[in-house]
């Protein structure tokens, strides 16, 4: 029997969780399907290498490559090509909302599956409003667990909508490297004490947070301190203070090595949670309450069951003190130890196999093309809100702008998009940065998919690309 092809697509979220859940349901559908990977989310680079699974990069509409509704017709159309490329029968989105690309790519074929990985726990966000007409656009809505679930109050807890499966993690007891072998494969000393730091940098709020959390790690005899991504700031400024050894490290999955640490520091996603806590890694959960995740939710539920240590993300004086708890063994010894009561998170597999099966299905969802239109007409009417919620801000900074005038210079670039289909890490990485348009293709494409790609590429992009650049006066 030939094995059916299935498109995990993902957004670009705030953290790797969605990108991270596709990974885990891949790797188990890989026994049984032909997995492909699209994302928006620059971590998809690390992915082709090591899983050697198809993987395809999709410029978000956060780039500024094309107007919005352009986008949402590239991302339709990107989408569409790769089916017909590929003659796959499933395309599972993970996701807070599914774009009205991908809506419109189930649209446009009838014969394609649509699933909607629908994470829990969400924040009152304006999302929750278009729920009912998405939901009906699906084949199968699938919500991945989520050991805090009693404590989600959100828009998707009341629905029934959902096949609730166990928790989703990359971490793997069968696949994760002991805490020797782990170490050598970073790099650190294997005796010193080692503490993973993932909370990301960015916004003054959140360099402050990371400043926090880092202080309270002085004082921890030999410490080495592990993070995947330089503690600066905008400028090149260090956020950390003086006296801490500190390793900037990547490594993927991280998940593989995470016995490397005698503790972590990290926000309250989805991804972070249900590694680090299954792993049995004594950790001070920081809020990221950007987005529309509820991580303070799950931060807190982990707190009151004794799971880990949740330290107030508005309280700078508190992260620090929570992490400072960390350095207590005692302390590390009792997180840990709880943390062995956790069920398995054998969400991956679970999902994988719901996928194959309706692969294998004949029939699909056909929605009808007024939920659909309606669906479409609720998108414009929630970018109209947020446009007149924005008219204010924009007029302040034009009155900044008038009293702080900058000089503009104008570079027209006509140079062609990039194509590309690399799977190296680093190759990908550099593509994906990078200011030139970067339109990347599977493994293995045919000369018919390539064409089919130069003109949606030239349909997306068409007119000249102006860059600008400001200096202040």
């Amino acid at each position: 029997m030939t094995k059916p092809t299935i498109i995990l697509a993902t957004s670009n979220g705030v953290g790797m969780g969605h990108l991270a859940r596709a990974s885990a349901i891949a790797v188990a559908l890989k026994e049984i399907a032909n997995p492909i990977i699209v994302s928006m989310a620059g971590g998809i680079a690390d992915l082709p290498s090591y899983m050697g699974i198809r993987c395809e990069y999709i410029p978000g509409r956060d780039r500024g490559w094309m107007s919005r509704e352009k986008w949402d017709k590239y991302l339709r159309d990107r989408l569409l090509a790769l089916v017909e490329e590929t003659g796959a029968t499933v395309l599972s989105f993970d996701g807070v909302a599914p774009y009205p690309g991908v809506i419109a790519a189930k649209n446009s074929n009838s014969n394609l599956a649509l699933v909607w990985v629908r994470r829990g726990l969400w924040q009152k966000k304006p999302q929750r409003f278009v729920l009912g007409l998405q939901s009906r656009m699906m084949d199968q809505i699938i919500e991945p667990g989520d050991i805090a679930r009693e404590y989600d109050h959100g828009p998707t807890s009341t629905r029934r909508d959902a096949v609730l499966t166990s928790p989703v993690s990359l971490f793997q007891p069968s696949h994760a490297m002991s805490r020797e072998d782990a170490r050598k494969a970073l790099g650190l000393d294997l005796n010193r004490p080692t503490v993973l730091v993932q909370l990301g940098t960015g916004d003054s709020d959140v360099n402050e947070k990371m400043s926090a959390a880092l202080s309270g790690l002085l004082g921890w005899k030999d410490l080495q301190v592990v993070l995947t991504k330089a503690p600066t700031d905008k400028s090149g400024k260090s956020l950390a203070p003086d006296g801490l050894d500190i390793k900037v490290l990547r490594y993927f999955p991280l998940a593989n090595v995470l016995h490397a640490f005698d503790a972590g520091v990290c926000a309250t996603g989805y991804n972070g949670v249900h590694e680090l806590l299954p792993a049995g890694i004594p950790t001070v959960f920081v809020s990221n309450i950007r987005g529309t995740d509820d991580q303070e939710a799950r931060a807190q539920w982990c707190h009151d069951r004794g799971f880990a240590l949740r330290a107030d993300q508005s309280n700078l004086a508190d992260i620090t003190e929570k992490v400072r708890q960390l350095q207590d063994s005692g302390t590390r010894e009792r997180l840990s130890k709880k943390c062995k009561e956790l069920p398995a998170s054998n969400g991956g597999a679970e999902i994988a196999k719901i996928l194959f099966e309706l692969a294998t299905k004949s029939d699909t969802n056909k929605p009808a093309k007024f939920t659909y239109a309606r669906l479409i007409v609720q998108d414009h009417v929630n970018r109209g809100l947020r446009h007149v919620a924005n008219l204010g801000l924009r007029r302040i900074a034009l009155v900044y702008r008038f009293l702080n005038p900058h000089i503009v210079t104008e570079i027209v670039k006509e140079a062609e998009p990039v194509f590309g289909d690399q799977t190296d890490a680093a190759q990908l990485r550099e593509l994906i940065r990078g200011e030139k348009r970067f339109e990347h293709l599977i493994s293995g494409a045919s000369e018919k998919y390539r064409n089919k790609r130069i003109d949606i590429a030239a349909t997306a992009y068409g007119e000249i690309v102006l860059i600008t650049k400001s200096r202040p006066l």
